[in-house]
């Protein structure tokens, strides 16, 4: 475990240096940043001497070495925008993206597991169809249009929950969170079931798939003759040996939602990260955009190593190499 542990550390550091590489380029060609910095009525002299100070004068290479020195020092730059320290901002609105990304995850988890089941278990019936005719309509509708919906109906309409922002909200180990009061958690519950809908169908169609596979083996035929209650047959014996594709999925749209989120929180005026990100892009903020992509990056590759170490939990017959 140890010598697979480095192997994928280093695997990680070749991804994020790949991402800052690309990131740097990327950056490099979507304009001017010296405009965000000077007053609009500048003159030639004042415009080169700020490019100077930016470093923009320089080659391309010379100033990839710069951005990534000071990555390795931990200074991802200042925004042009707000003139504070870029990672800060960052920070400061991850834990509204997180604690919406990981209420929309519970709510998925905790309805396509078992509806998963049962219609993996029971194909033919009626009940599975309609869950699986519902599931399409999960993975068809575009978020935006659920989001709308959701807020015309609950929140114009009949008024019972709030349309936007994140509500009240309590310190808890110096993070401000929301879903430690009754105010935080009424505006919470749109937004992520806006972001929950599609994962939910996404996860009970996998678990749905993966229970027809298991239902089919031969320990399954063996755990029914040993008069195993039905209960323990679909949850102890086919559930657990599913699983592997439904923790692949899982891990892969808990990334999905952390990085992209955007959309739902825009529309619900969420002050999260991705909300953060598109107010940076129509202002032309790039350090701010780069820190995202940077830290978008890196959740990425530690949640596929947790993934992998999770394998090993659920089937002890995997091992990591």
């Amino acid at each position: 475990m140890l010598g697979y542990t480095v192997k994928r550390l280093l695997q990680m550091v070749l991804v994020l240096f790949v991402v800052s590489v690309i990131v740097f380029l990327m950056m490099s060609f979507t304009g001017d940043p010296v405009f965000m910095v000077i007053p609009i009525d500048s003159t030639a002299a004042e415009i080169e001497q700020a490019r100077r100070l930016l470093g923009l004068d320089r080659s391309l290479v010379s100033q990839y070495w710069i951005f990534l020195s000071n990555l390795l020092q931990g200074d991802f730059g200042r925004s042009y925008v707000f003139r504070q320290p870029a990672m800060d901002l960052i920070l400061e609105r991850l834990p509204a993206t997180m604690e919406m990304v990981l209420v929309a995850m519970g709510i998925a988890t905790v309805i396509a597991i078992p509806l998963g089941v049962y219609a993996g278990a029971n194909p033919n019936r009626p009940a599975s169809r309609g869950i699986m005719t519902a599931s399409l309509f999960g993975i068809s509708l575009p978020g935006f249009w659920v989001g709308m919906m959701l807020i015309f109906f609950f929140s114009v309409r009949y008024q019972f929950l709030p349309s936007s922002g994140r509500g009240d909200t309590v310190e808890v180990l110096g993070l401000r969170l929301s879903i430690f009061t009754a105010d935080g958690w009424s505006h919470i519950i749109l937004p992520a079931i806006t972001l929950a809908l599609a994962t939910l169908a996404i996860i009970l169609r996998i678990t749905r798939a993966g229970m027809m596979e298991v239902m089919r083996q031969d320990y399954i035929k063996f755990a029914r003759a040993k008069g195993a209650s039905r209960r323990h047959i679909l949850f102890a014996h086919g559930l657990k040996n599913a699983l592997i594709p439904v923790v692949t999925i899982f891990g892969l749209q808990l990334g999905d939602l952390i990085a992209f989120a955007t959309i739902t929180e825009t529309i619900f005026a969420w002050p999260g990260t991705g909300k953060l990100l598109i107010d940076s892009i129509y202002r032309g903020d790039r350090p701010v955009i780069v820190v995202y992509l940077m830290l978008t990056a890196f959740i990425f590759v530690v949640i596929n190593f947790l993934v992998d170490i999770v394998y090993t939990l659920i089937d002890p017959r995997i091992t990591v190499k």
